[in-house]
């Protein structure tokens, strides 16, 4: 056992098994840079739907072959990682890996309900502008033809 590892009968908890992880393995340095980057991009994309709408897709899709993911990684773990983190039960993968990208996809709908609710709010100032404008130009018109009458 290398120092500062902690054997999976120590874990008591969800906490101990946060403080268990080696976040200074470069390939887990690598992962959260992609989601700081996955973020960073979901953010500044927010007025471009349609790649939020392929990213968002994308993200999913990534999710629900996480379990593939899982199973390669728990394999082939001796080729990026220092330590075998992979179990059975998915819960390093769901902790580092699907959570942070379905917190990305909750974002994603956040921006998107915001955009709704804006373009909504923009579309009745207009209706209700284009509402008064017909309701002047109307009163207008009715004062204009009784104004003809009168002087008829």
């Amino acid at each position: 056992m290398h120092p500062g590892e902690i054997e999976v009968n120590e874990i008591t908890g969800y906490w101990s098994f946060l403080l268990s992880i080696d976040w200074k393995d470069p390939w887990l340095i690598g992962l959260i840079l992609l989601h700081v980057a996955t973020t960073s991009t979901a953010l500044l994309t927010r007025n471009n739907t349609n790649f939020q709408v392929f990213l968002f897709l994308f993200l999913l899709l990534v999710v629900y072959f996480s379990e593939s993911i899982n199973e390669y990684a728990a394999n082939n773990w001796r080729t990026f990682s220092k330590q075998q983190y992979f179990d059975s039960n998915g819960l390093f993968i769901s902790t580092v890996f699907s959570i942070p990208i379905l917190l990305n996809c909750m974002l994603l709908i956040g921006t998107w309900l915001y955009n709704s609710t804006q373009m909504m709010a923009t579309l009745k100032t207009a209706q209700l502008k284009e509402r008064a404008r017909q309701q002047r130009k109307s009163a207008a018109e009715t004062a204009k033809s009784e104004g003809k009458d009168k002087s008829e």
